[in-house]
């Protein structure tokens, strides 16, 4: 049996992982989804790795599996807590010392998200979030999502990133195809660049858990058995 650690993104919850989780309990393996303390403007990424260890206790055999900006907490957890295996699913990927914030500019986020909607006729000023997480959601799912969107305190877009490198635990990347926040082309060349990894990749766009969730189960799945290696870049 293994502990899958689910972690959310920024302004998320729980409720993001309510279509995965009970699947991968299904398949026998013990579950943990913490709500990270992402309205506090007191939390930064300690506060928000002390509640993920809190939640592990003394659980192992662990995969974390960690959402977009959950990747800056989900690397501070395995320095941590002995881990197995880190996913991470349409991820910001962290350099050493570097803000939340300043992570948009250095990637060139914001050129990459425009560029692609122009290319897929899309309007570049429509940033709303139907077009940009819910666009291939089921409606009844994304009309639920509304109620657990939380407020997203700016703390840690500001905090720097404090680990010196990426933690020696074996790690994969699954990158979302119709990503259109994180378009597919800029999240190659950032986790080849900072990871030194070739990213696996999935159709759907940022927020599979709820657009594709059994798929995502298949490949958490696929990765456990597999395994993998140390990144080769921090």
């Amino acid at each position: 049996m293994t502990t899958y650690v689910l972690i959310p993104g920024a302004a998320s919850d729980s409720w993001y992982w309510h279509l995965v989780a009970p699947e991968l309990a299904a398949r026998g393996h013990d579950v943990v989804t913490p709500d990270l303390p992402c309205d506090d403007d007191a939390a930064g990424f300690a506060e928000y790795a002390d509640l993920v260890v809190d939640a592990i206790g003394g659980r192992r055999d662990i995969a974390i599996v960690a959402q977009s900006m959950g990747a800056y907490t989900a690397a501070l957890v395995c320095t941590r807590v002995p881990v197995d295996l880190l996913v991470l699913v349409a991820a910001m990927t962290p350099r050493p010392g570097e803000t939340g914030g300043e992570w948009w500019v250095n990637t060139g986020q914001a050129e990459a998200q425009r560029s692609l909607a122009v290319r897929e006729g899309r309007d570049p000023d429509d940033d709303s979030p139907e077009t940009t997480f819910l666009h291939d959601v089921p409606s009844d799912v994304a009309a639920e999502s509304i109620h657990h969107l939380r407020a997203q305190s700016g703390t840690p877009f500001s905090t720097p990133w404090p680990l010196a490198s990426w933690p020696e635990v074996p790690t994969r990347f699954l990158l979302c195809r119709h990503d259109r926040l994180f378009p597919a082309d800029l999240q190659r060349r950032v986790v080849r660049e900072r990871l030194g990894l070739v990213p696996d990749e999935m159709d759907g766009g940022h927020l599979p858990a709820l657009a594709h969730p059994h798929e995502l189960v298949e490949r958490l799945e696929a990765f456990r058995t597999e395994g993998s290696s140390p990144v080769l870049a921090g």
